[in-house]
């Protein structure tokens, strides 16, 4: 019976019952205990901002550890990744235009060579601000933001995959 009772009062406490609905909760399980809710106000003020100015004004650290750099969430392989992309999908539109190739034989007919290079360049170009402590967000202003780079990245990434998967059931270059 107890078991009971624990049910009813954590039925007749929930948030989603209000004044109103405690009556016909009431009605319905026999109940002489319906507890009210208090609402509960705290307030956290900052004292690091304008009103203590002893405490000096400090830039989040920015970490230049190799695994930090690198980890799955960290700033490298996302934005490397996305760097890539997008100039292996204006390179791989530009020689579809130029020599009638779909993008399979691009690659069979040198176009590793020119990958590995550029991705070379491109993660060393990429990484060599990161190990300084430098991040794309203290960079990025106007209309050329990292988040803007960011998306045309995931655009470009996306672009490659339908590029790819539309010449193979095509069967040829797309133009």
């Amino acid at each position: 019976m107890a078991g009971v009772n624990v049910l009813q009062s954590a039925i007749l406490a929930s948030p989603v019952l209000r004044n109103s609905n405690r009556a016909r909760v009431g009605q319905l399980v026999s109940t002489s205990y319906a507890p009210k809710l208090r609402k509960m106000v705290h307030t956290v003020r900052c004292m690091a901002g304008g009103e203590n100015q002893d405490l000096p004004s400090a830039k989040p650290k920015v970490s230049t550890k190799f695994s930090d750099v690198l980890a799955f969430s960290g700033p490298a392989p996302e934005r490397i990744n996305g760097r890539l992309a997008m100039v292996g999908f204006v390179a791989a539109i530009a020689v579809e235009v130029a020599k009638g190739q779909d993008l399979l034989t691009q690659v069979s007919d040198g176009g590793i060579t020119w990958f590995i290079g550029t991705s070379v360049l491109l993660s060393l170009a990429s990484l060599i601000p990161l190990f300084k402590g430098i991040n794309a967000e203290s960079k990025s202003d106007g209309v050329m933001t990292s988040d803007a780079e960011l998306w045309n990245g995931r655009f470009a990434m996306l672009g490659l995959v339908a590029l790819a998967f539309t010449e193979f059931v095509k069967g040829g270059a797309l133009v």
